[in-house]
């Protein structure tokens, strides 16, 4: 089970930008059959793209423009995005899986929870998991591998198919006294 973001983003705005541009010419042509004044007047347009040459500047840069916007689209396309959902260890032969989203706030609670935490944040890269943690102890020996351990307990009753390793950092609001 391996479920990827969808791309709604980039097809959303590019739906709307030729919807508008659309309309825009569908305005125009009945208000030019019906003769009134046109929102983008047809004659206006047809005159400057004829004293438009190819070697322009202007037609080269809408043609740069345009290429350029195409090629991030196709790549907004292709390249794969981060998993959505993360894939468990199956049970029986039966796929499962967790959100990202949840998988990060149950481990953030975990960390959390470790005495002597007061606030925890996860964040899930691609080949590791990193957990910063604060704390208001002026001695924190031992915190930090405490929370390493609760994290990694949590991820072992999780079982994600992929286990990635645990990075931890303890800061402290306190300064150690002398």
């Amino acid at each position: 089970m391996r479920r990827l973001p969808r791309r709604v983003v980039p097809a959303v705005l590019l739906a709307l930008t030729l919807l508008t541009l659309c309309v825009v010419a569908v305005i125009s042509l009945s208000e030019r059959l019906l003769g009134r004044t046109e929102l983008v007047s047809y004659d206006a347009v047809a005159r400057r793209l004829r004293a438009t040459h190819w070697n322009d500047a202007l037609v080269l840069g809408a043609g740069i423009a345009i290429a350029a916007a195409g090629l991030v689209l196709l790549l907004v396309a292709v390249v794969p995005g981060r998993p959505v959902v993360v894939p468990l260890e199956e049970l029986d032969g039966i796929p499962a899986g967790i959100s990202r989203r949840d998988l990060r706030a149950a481990l953030r609670r975990e960390a959390g929870s470790v005495h002597g935490v007061e606030s925890a944040r996860v964040s899930m890269g691609g080949k590791r998991i990193h957990v910063s943690a604060a704390t208001g102890r002026a001695e924190t020996a031992g915190l930090d591998s405490a929370m390493r351990d609760a994290v990694t307990g949590a991820l072992d009753r999780i079982a994600p198919a992929r286990r990635a390793p645990v990075r931890t950092r303890l800061r402290s609001h306190r300064p150690k006294e002398r």
